[in-house]
C-alpha cells in the first residue's frame, strides 16, 4: 500500500475523532496537502507535508508511514514527524491560554448569564429588557 485517502490517514493518525469529521476538515478548506488544498479523496504519500487545522489547534507534519487502521495512540504518532516550528508554536498558544486563564480573561467551560450579557454589551448587542 502506497498511497491511503488523505480523511482515512486523518483518521487513523488521531487527528479527529471519526472519518466524517475528517472529511469535512477537507471540504472547509483546513487540510493542506503540500500547500495545496486538500480534498478527503486525495492520496497521501511517504513524505507529504500536511497543514491540518483542528480544535487540538494547527499542527504542521511530515508523513512518515501510511495507515487506513486505526490503531493505539503511540501507533498513530509514528505514522507522522511534526515540525519543529509547529511545535513551538502549539506550546507558546498553550502558555498563552493558561496565561489568560489565570487572569480571568478567559473562563473554562460554558460561560455564565453574566458573562454572555457582557459579551454582547461588548459587541453592541444590548438588549433593555
Amino acid at each position: 500500500m502506497e498511497t491511503v485517502r488523505i480523511d482515512k490517514w486523518l483518521w487513523a493518525a488521531r487527528f479527529f475523532k471519526t472519518r466524517a469529521l475528517a472529511s469535512d476538515a477537507c471540504d472547509l478548506g483546513r487540510i493542506e496537502s503540500n500547500t495545496h488544498r486538500a480534498k478527503a479523496a486525495r492520496d497521501v504519500r511517504v513524505g507529504d507535508m500536511l497543514r491540518i487545522k483542528s480544535e487540538a489547534g494547527e499542527f504542521h507534519v511530515e508523513v512518515l508511514q501510511i495507515s487506513e487502521v486505526r490503531g493505539p495512540a503511540q501507533v498513530a504518532q509514528t505514522l507522522y514527524r511534526e515540525t519543529l516550528e509547529s511545535q513551538g508554536l502549539r506550546i507558546k498558544l498553550a502558555e498563552e491560554h493558561k496565561a489568560m486563564l489565570k487572569l480571568g480573561v478567559i473562563t473554562e467551560g460554558r460561560p455564565s448569564k453574566r458573562d454572555r450579557q457582557e459579551r454582547s454589551r461588548l459587541r453592541g448587542k444590548v438588549h433593555r429588557f
